[in-house]
């Protein structure tokens, strides 16, 4: 077996810069082949312009039924683990739907990308966990060519490959928010009128770029994780892409589509958008419509939805997924199943032909490689992203589209919103900006939901571990003073047998959220769960955002005004909230401390902040242990002083915060895992049995 080029804790970025000035640099990171990233340069093969994509797909020999189709792989030279050898890796642009149906002519292409870009790759580099970096090859490949590349990869490694400074200028659109409101409402019109049930419409964000493209594609990827990340270098351009979503799959005759329509920013509560009537539709008409692209090519019977719009955490936002299942006929190619379904239905709308049609006529700029799809196929099977978070870059240009799903229930304006929600977290990510006209938009926007909406109702959230309620009866009482305080009710009679008797039916930990609103005979309630992800939680990073008068001590159901403010928020990233007079009020989803020469400081419950429960039990803690605690002023230069910052909520605990964003950075310190309250971390529910 012949070593590693690398151990498995050089990270994908690392092997990137290194080998930055090779040619054809490709790199497909995430959850792609094996969940091991890939890295390739040199490629044996690129496809010529002029030739079909489709056609050189069709060309791979048939896969088998039992697998992957290894009768053109070879094992690899450096592994025994799972093969990727290598094959074609590329994207097929959207433009490529115009050679597939008979589509009126797209909108004006200010800097025209190929429509597609599949270079065949004999070696790559796979990262393996257990064995590190190793150099395989597709059968057949030549042995003094893999010596070759391995000398270069070896050259490469041994010279140092610091990151290298680019900027973005600030990021305009080719429409303003009020124009692509009016295209969602013409996108109305046709669905009003019976022409179409769902249309995909986008705009374009583009800026003035310096520097090399890949140090922007590590950039975003060491920020965002996402789970299908690829970079492609094109003669005078690359392509950056960091898509959450599966375009397809094939594994053998087995293939796998895995669409996402519904979107909610990540402060929101992810049972809300699963309970959406317009994200829900949104979802179901596009899986019906990847339904019937795959049972154009799977034997009768066979295409199956296995998960039907599951709310899911992407980077700043929560999403609907659905998966959907077939078996390809035993005729069908790589060449013929793309063009069954290309371009994704996700990005079109259905049905999907006139949706394009539409499309063509709505928007200002015709799509690139945007809402196409980038990945590999060869020897080892087949899987394509769909193009959306896609960075586009050629000459001294970068432009990003986005864009989302109208259906019969559509906000022009709120459409038009969405598009920046989904950019926000991405331009923060690569530490680029919106431009003025932009950021008015988005302000204008935010002063719309300036304050919560009291009649939307309050809720709290706590834990439940093995199917007891923790401190449930804090948590009513506080719902409880709300109420009273809001709308002069009381909280329901069955309130509290409801919570228990949903509780006791889970396994394992989850996040439990009990809401109150106002209904026609009193207070309604909903109790919703969510399980908690398993394993050790990483440390937060906060990013000011200032709130006028702060959230107020109520915990309320309208998350809007956090929405307005999107950011790259996550698990693991929240909002920290500031007065407009700098002070610190609490972060999005949990209360603040700081520790300080003097004692732990932590903002005065004033009526601008969440009475929260954690917070209650570590300021007791705090005083038990006799170490000073400072309910007062608090301010951002306080935390640039600190020793460490922590944050509490039900779920978390006492729970470190390393970074604040244009403040200071921190290590996990003591004081976070001393008051702590002692519970078990989250469990994973057990698998269903059968």
């Amino acid at each position: 077996m012949h070593k590693a080029v690398a151990p498995p804790e050089v990270s994908a970025p690392s092997i990137m810069r290194a080998l930055r000035d090779q040619p054809g640099l490709v790199a497909l990171l995430g959850d792609w082949h094996d969940g091991g990233d890939v890295v390739a340069f040199r490629p044996a093969r690129l496809l010529a312009p002029d030739e079909d994509p489709f056609a050189a797909l069709a060309a791979l020999p048939v896969h088998d039924a039992a697998g992957d189709n290894r009768s053109s792989a070879s094992p690899s030279p450096d592994s025994r683990a799972a093969v990727f050898g290598g094959g074609w890796i590329g994207y097929l642009g959207y433009q490529l739907a115009g050679h597939l149906e008979a589509l009126p002519a797209f909108p004006p292409r200010p800097t025209p990308l190929p429509h597609h870009h599949l270079a065949w790759y004999d070696h790559v580099l796979r990262r393996d966990v257990r064995l590190g970096w190793m150099l395989e090859a597709v059968r057949g490949a030549d042995p003094e060519r893999t010596a070759r590349l391995r000398a270069v990869v070896d050259s490469a490694l041994g010279r140092p490959a610091p990151a290298q400074p680019y900027h973005c200028g600030p990021v305009g659109s080719d429409v303003s928010g009020a124009e692509h409101a009016a295209a969602v409402q013409r996108a109305l019109d046709h669905i009003r009128a019976g022409d179409v049930y769902q249309v995909n419409l986008c705009r374009r964000l583009g800026a003035t770029f310096a520097g090399d493209p890949l140090d922007l594609f590590c950039a975003g990827y060491e920020a965002l994780s996402p789970r299908f990340a690829a970079f492609v270098r094109l003669p005078g351009g690359a392509v950056a892409s960091f898509s959450p979503e599966l375009f397809l799959r094939r594994t053998g005759r087995s293939v796998l589509t895995s669409p996402i329509k519904g979107t909610a920013p990540l402060e929101t509560d992810p049972a809300a958008l699963a309970a959406s009537g317009k994200n829900r539709a949104e979802n179901i008409m596009i899986v019906d419509l990847m339904r019937n692209d795959l049972g154009r090519v799977s034997e009768p019977g066979t295409v199956a939805v296995d998960q039907l719009a599951a709310p899911q955490p992407h980077t700043g936002v929560h999403h609907l997924v659905s998966d959907v299942r077939g078996a390809l006929r035993a005729d069908v190619t790589d060449g013929r199943l793309l063009g069954a379904s290309f371009p994704p239905g996700s990005c079109t709308g259905a049905p999907k032909v006139r949706a394009m049609e539409i499309i063509t006529a709505l928007e200002r700029t015709a799509r690139e490689v945007y809402t196409g799809a980038i990945g590999y196929a060869g020897p080892a099977g087949l899987t394509m992203n769909v193009a959306i978070r896609t960075f586009e870059f050629a000459g001294d240009r970068v432009w990003l589209g986005v864009g989302g799903g109208v259906v019969a229930d559509s906000d022009p304006m709120d459409e038009a919103h969405e598009t920046l929600v989904k950019a926000r977290p991405l331009l923060a990510a690569v530490g680029a900006r919106l431009d003025e006209a932009l950021g008015v938009e988005w302000a204008e926007h935010a002063a719309r939901a300036a304050r919560p909406e009291p009649t939307m109702g309050v809720f709290s959230t706590a834990l439940v571990d093995q199917g007891v309620v923790q401190c449930l009866d804090d948590h009513l009482a506080r719902l409880a003073a709300s109420a009273a305080t809001l709308y002069r009710l009381p909280l329901p009679a069955s309130l509290r047998a409801d919570v228990v008797q949903a509780a006791a039916a889970l396994s394992g930990a989850h996040r439990l959220r009990v809401e109150v609103a106002p209904g026609a005979e009193g207070l309604a309630h909903r109790v919703t769960a969510t399980a908690l992800p398993a394993g050790r939680r990483a440390p937060w990073r906060l990013v000011p955002v200032t709130v006028p008068g702060g959230l107020g001590a109520h915990k309320w159901a309208d998350r809007r005004l956090l929405a307005a403010e999107s950011g790259p928020w996550s698990p693991t990233c929240d909002p920290l909230l500031l007065d407009t007079d700098g002070a610190v009020l609490e972060a999005g989803r949990a209360n603040v401390f700081a520790v300080l020469p003097d004692g732990v400081h932590t903002p005065a419950l004033d009526g601008r902040i969440l009475p929260g429960l954690a917070r209650a039990r570590v300021v007791a803690a705090l005083a038990a242990a006799r170490i000073p605690v400072i309910e007062g002023p608090l301010r951002l230069e306080d935390l640039h002083r600190a020793s460490e910052v922590f944050v509490t909520n039900a779920l978390v605990g006492a729970h470190p915060v390393v970074a604040v964003d244009g403040v200071g950075a921190w290590p996990p310190g003591p004081m976070a895992r001393l008051v702590s309250p002692r519970r078990p971390a989250p469990r994973p529910a057990p698998a269903p049995s059968g």
